[in-house]
């Protein structure tokens, strides 16, 4: 069963840094895009950074310069390394996969499939 798994959420204080990784384990044959995405209390989801096979990133504006995403193709996982952290990036993270093929036949028919992590909390608090 293919699925996401996150890890390193948790609770630090304005100013500090937090790691969180995300592993796509299961038997896959591509996955194009990862990345992050976060839900803040009463918002929408919204985009923080994503990453593609390639290693092109896309950052959210409120994060650039000090977020920074990272990943390791033969692991199929992404890392988000998140600096000077505010208050304002208190949010439930979730991960992402973009497009990913299940078996090479899922690619020929160009059938790809999209997969969630379950989310992992950041509260950024004095």
């Amino acid at each position: 069963q293919v699925q996401l798994v996150e890890s390193g959420g948790g609770l630090v204080q304005p100013g500090g840094s937090l790691r969180l990784s995300c592993a796509l384990s299961g038997s896959i044959f591509r996955v194009n895009a990862m990345g992050w995405y976060r839900a803040a209390p009463g918002k929408q989801r919204e985009l923080v950074a994503t990453i593609t096979s390639g290693g092109s990133t896309n950052y959210a504006d409120s994060v650039k310069g000090r977020f920074t995403i990272s990943r390791d193709n033969a692991k199929n996982t992404v890392y988000l390394q998140m600096n000077s952290l505010k208050p304002e990036d208190t949010a439930v993270y979730y991960c992402n996969a973009n497009r990913v093929f299940n078996s090479y036949s899922d690619y020929v028919r160009q059938r790809p499939v999209d997969y969630w992590g379950q989310g992992t909390q950041v509260t950024v608090s004095s």
